[in-house]
């Protein structure tokens, strides 16, 4: 499939086909769903931690005997009946919370979120994304000349000027080809790709 490139005067410079199999996959929301999911999940952490009867310290030895004091029978000050006691299915640290994605399912998933965003007229291929200075001034301009608020930037290699020049852009972010992930392509509105990545996105 063919696509416009553009420059940053927001010009048709020339074509460049696309991989159908990347660029044109059928939009799939529950495989997205499932992928975004487990990405949240696996970066939480169980913070949370509250002590179990066997982690409290103390009440090895029983607090009183069993008969004649005609008091209620105990067998520890551990016991969660007990103030200061263990907590009975309170928040554990050793929670997992992970969520297992195969690698198939994360490189389709991407391929749909790239798709949705070309079909919707949100994603541009870029003649270059390389900038003569770093200064935020200009890549705004540029920005703006697109109609490009809320941007992601995929360029091919590191580029110091447009990695300077996007990080004082409000809801703009600039990301490698080899490092673009399907949070980032969803989360902003417009997408750029450098024409060199291309070939990087597999």
């Amino acid at each position: 499939m063919k696509v416009k490139v553009y420059n940053w005067k927001n010009e048709a410079t020339g074509d460049i086909e696309l991989s159908k199999s990347i660029f044109s996959r059928v939009w799939n929301p529950d495989l997205v769903h499932q992928v975004l999911v487990s990405k949240d999940a696996n970066r939480r952490h169980p913070w949370s931690h509250a002590k179990e009867r066997g982690e409290v310290k103390g009440g090895g030895k029983k607090p009183w005997r069993q008969k004649g004091t005609g008091r209620a029978r105990h067998g520890s000050i551990r016991s969660p009946l007990w103030r200061g006691g263990g907590v009975t299915f309170g928040p554990s640290k050793d929670r997992n919370y992970t969520k297992k994605i195969n690698k198939k399912m994360l490189k389709v998933a991407l391929y749909c979120a790239l798709s949705k965003k070309l079909a919707d007229g949100e994603l541009k291929i870029m003649e270059s994304l390389k900038t003569k200075t770093s200064k935020t001034k200009e890549l705004a301009n540029n920005l703006k000349t697109l109609q490009s608020n809320n941007t992601l930037l995929i360029a091919s290699l590191d580029n110091t000027n447009i990695n300077r020049a996007c990080s004082n852009i409000p809801k703009t972010k600039c990301l490698r080809a080899d490092a673009i992930n399907i949070t980032d392509i969803l989360k902003y509105k417009n997408v750029l790709i450098d024409k060199e990545a291309v070939n990087v996105i597999k």
